[in-house]
């Protein structure tokens, strides 16, 4: 199994359907951590085969998607968030815990624009980053997690 993991695309596509055009036959699913929970709808209708798991963000005004989501796919517990309500500009500890608390395998949020790949006791800790709005010194990211023979393994990847 493959996964798609987007974060903070703020209504610009252009590069996930780049990165869906080339690889999209390869994915099983796509994961949006919010700001631009729009833009889920948009891809949707466009790449209606893959199955969408998304929550809401700081800037999703108005949307009544949930903030947070807790699913199973491929045999592992992912619970996905924007962050923001976990103080994430700051540390991981919040997140940290309340992906463990919700025994997760992995815990996926945005927010910071920023891409970072943790270890907590076991449960991963993922932010792809942002493919439209990059903060920091990594450029356009999204993050891919693969689960092979029931082993769960996030990435990074840089446009």
């Amino acid at each position: 199994m493959k996964i798609l993991v987007l974060s903070d695309t703020h209504g610009n596509l252009s590069r996930v359907y780049s990165v869906l055009n080339s690889v999209g036959s390869m994915l099983d699913a796509v994961i949006h951590c919010g700001d631009y929970v729009e833009d889920v709808y948009t891809l949707k209708n466009k790449y209606p085969d893959f199955r969408y798991y998304y929550v809401k963000g700081n800037c999703d005004y108005g949307s009544s998607e949930p903030a947070d989501e807790t699913f199973v796919l491929g045999g592992k517990r992912f619970f996905i968030t924007h962050g923001d309500k976990y103080s994430v500009h700051w540390n991981t500890d919040r997140i940290s815990y309340k992906g463990s608390e919700l025994g997760a395998d992995i815990c996926i949020f945005g927010h910071t624009h920023i891409p970072l790949i943790e270890n907590y006791r076991g449960m991963y800790i993922m932010n792809p980053g942002s493919i439209s709005r990059p903060r920091g010194s990594a450029g356009c990211t999204y993050g891919i997690v693969k689960i092979e023979d029931g082993l769960l393994t996030p990435s990074i990847v840089e446009m």
